[in-house]
């Protein structure tokens, strides 16, 4: 029903960031919302709309090769849209595509939700499949965020990464580095968060 919306930001937590579009106010689940900033204006936001029973959501992306990747997840078999939004967390979208083309099932795994059975089923359906899309990591960082670190900017990236699916016994495993990460770089949430999930694939 929606291709994108064009509005301002007007909340971001860990899970959603509400975009306003003619007075209303859309709540749009995205993989990583601390790209965006509270106040930004004619942010270009690409939407997949999904129904289920338990109601619709909305899902944002930064272009549309980013959702064309989210709707190609989402038509594997035991991929449904919060594996395939932390799977499009990390920030190595043309690194995913390469693990898919290469059989990589053990980088796949790595992914919350994702196990060996699915891992191989992505690879099945996907392999081949995905070399038209522009993925290009750049993209990821192109909404800058340039707001200095400041108290609760880790709390939030944790936070992140739990919406995201990861457990808490994982996060936790992480966060003492990414504590001397933060003390050292002055990181904001949107650094902190990717730093978090490069960790996390690394376990």
């Amino acid at each position: 029903m929606y291709e994108y919306f064009l509005g301002q930001v007007t909340d971001v937590t860990p899970g959603f960031v509400v975009i306003e579009v003619n007075g209303i106010g859309y709540k749009v689940l995205t993989a990583n919302p601390y790209r965006y900033q509270v106040g930004q204006t004619a942010v270009k936001m690409y939407i997949h709309q999904a129904v289920s029973d338990n109601g619709m959501s909305l899902f944002g992306f930064f272009d549309a090769d980013e959702k064309a990747l989210f709707e190609k997840l989402l038509g594997v078999s035991g991929i449904g849209p919060k594996s395939a939004l932390a799977i499009l967390a990390n920030n190595d979208h043309a690194g995913l595509i390469q693990a898919i083309n290469q059989e990589n099932a053990t980088y796949l795994t790595s992914f919350p939700g994702v196990g060996k059975k699915t891992a191989q089923q992505i690879v099945l359906d996907l392999k081949g499949k995905l070399n038209d899309l522009n993925v290009d990591v750049t993209g990821q960082t192109a909404l800058d965020v340039n707001a200095p670190a400041v108290d609760g900017a880790l709390a939030d990236a944790l936070a992140a990464l739990e919406a995201l699916g990861y457990s808490k016994a994982d996060v936790k495993k992480v966060t003492k580095k990414l504590e001397t990460f933060s003390q050292a770089q002055a990181a904001d949430t949107n650094t902190l968060l990717s730093e978090g999930l490069r960790l996390l694939m690394k376990k």
